[in-house]
């Protein structure tokens, strides 16, 4: 897979700075991404640049979210998104984040799952991923230790790890993502649900909406959130 995530702030020097390497993804090679990357800039709904979601500014100490992780058609070989969640990111240059990122480099759309402790590079996990599979990913915080779970709860598997990095603890955000500000064709949107942050839902955490751009052409929005406090859509227009 091929990408520079990470936070809003250092994208447009990680976008410069991008290697591309070869690696294996269950029985398909893929491009690894060389890293995701922070928030840049803002308007109102807030203007994300490459992040689409929701973000709530504040030291916290956990952040939870599922999704579905939706059928998607490639339009050209740059389209490449990511939904996360994440802790960090928003004004700082470190995230720590985990989700699945869909990859059409090779014309047809590879799904893979990573975590990432963001200036450092992405790790990529193995495990098979298919659209239609539902997600749930947490990330927790203590001091300056970050534990890592990402959870297909379709195929039944779950990858943690654990590690350490001294960050800005800033943020908190479920977020969708494109380094390459190029999306694939996703009639329904990428859905979140149960999004917490510290046990709160998202709404009671005054989150701001974040609009990411596609190429110049279109804009990503998150709907409100629902009355569950906790759900929200992002779709194109």
């Amino acid at each position: 897979m091929k990408s520079v995530f990470g936070s809003r702030a250092a994208r447009v020097a990680a976008l410069t700075a991008v290697a591309l390497s070869t690696v294996a993804a269950g029985s398909a090679a893929a491009q690894e991404p060389a890293g995701f990357g922070p928030q840049t800039t803002y308007g109102h709904n807030f203007s994300g640049g490459n992040w689409g979601g929701y973000a709530s500014f504040g030291s916290w100490t956990t952040a939870t979210a599922s999704w579905t992780e939706p059928s998607v058609t490639c339009n050209s070989s740059n389209d490449l998104v990511a939904p996360w969640v994440g802790i960090d990111g928003d004004g700082s240059s470190t995230v720590e984040q985990t989700g699945v990122a869909t990859d059409c480099s090779s014309g047809s759309p590879v799904y893979q799952g990573w975590y990432e402790m963001y200036p450092a590079a992405p790790v990529y996990y193995s495990d098979a991923v298919s659209a239609g599979d539902q997600f749930t990913g947490t990330i927790t915080r203590t001091g300056d230790s970050y534990q890592l779970d990402l959870t297909d709860n379709t195929q039944g598997w779950t990858e943690t790890t654990t590690q350490s990095l001294t960050a800005n603890h800033s943020s908190a955000e479920a977020i969708i993502e494109s380094p390459t500000d190029s999306y694939p064709s996703t009639p329904g949107g990428y859905t979140f649900s149960g999004v917490k942050f510290d046990g709160k839902t998202l709404a009671s955490t005054n989150p701001s909406a974040l609009d990411a751009d596609d190429a110049g052409s279109g804009t990503w929005s998150p709907s409100a959130i629902g009355s569950d406090g906790g759900s929200f859509t992002m779709t194109r227009h």
